[in-house]
């Protein structure tokens, strides 16, 4: 079965270049547009996208506030990634922190689109070490304290993982770090997200930043 998408930007010609570039893929199918982020659930519900690729910034209701909509009204909520113009940009930051996969810049090469959506469709998150760290230093710091991770009670390799993840490693590349399996992995990522509340990596590596665990630097 293709990956779905549904494009949601405000600006028609970025939707048609999003929409050329996924579509020449055979294993992804664009199902849906929409010019703001208020119409994203009903088509989210209609359609049921695997991945939703979404503005950050739209006149009536932005990217940030229809992420938080998806994921609190939608049962089984799709993936969603972030579409921006400046990586740097405090919505972007918002953005991720209301439960976004990952973040892509407008200026992408075609192959990065179509990795991204691939990447976030296999329930990865889309993160940039480097960007991360920059957002997280610019409008991250001292927004919360050290209390929920250490009521988190990770153990000494789940804190170990969690820092791994901050630098953007994949479960494979942590494997190989830490000399242990794929799945060993999995299940302390799966750990560490349980512990923490955080739905997936990315909320996870904010919190990390957030609270001090992983100094942005």
């Amino acid at each position: 079965m293709p990956v779905t998408v549904l494009l949601v930007d405000d600006e028609p010609l970025v939707r048609a270049g999003l929409r050329a570039v996924l579509a020449a893929q055979p294993d992804i199918e664009v199902v849906g547009e929409a010019a703001d982020g208020a119409a994203v659930i009903p088509l989210v519900r209609r359609l049921r996208p695997d991945v939703v690729a979404m503005d950050v910034r739209m006149p009536l209701l932005d990217g940030i506030e229809a992420t938080r909509a998806v994921l609190r009204t939608v049962a089984e909520p799709p993936k969603i990634l972030v579409v921006t113009t400046f990586e740097d940009d405090e919505y972007v930051y918002e953005a991720l922190r209301a439960g976004a996969d990952g973040f892509l810049l407008k200026r992408s090469r075609p192959e990065e689109i179509v990795h991204a959506v691939r990447l976030v469709a296999a329930g990865d998150s889309l993160l940039f070490p480097a960007s991360v760290r920059q957002l997280a230093a610019r409008y991250g710091a001292g927004r919360a304290d050290a209390e929920p991770l250490a009521e988190a009670r990770l153990t000494e390799r789940e804190a170990e993982v969690l820092r791994l993840m901050a630098r953007g490693l994949t479960n494979a590349e942590i494997a190989a770090g830490l000399v242990v399996g794929a799945e060993t992995v999995k299940s302390h990522v799966s750990a560490v997200l349980a512990k923490l509340g955080a739905r997936d990596r990315t909320q996870a590596v904010i919190a990390a930043y957030e609270s001090g665990f992983v100094a942005p630097r």
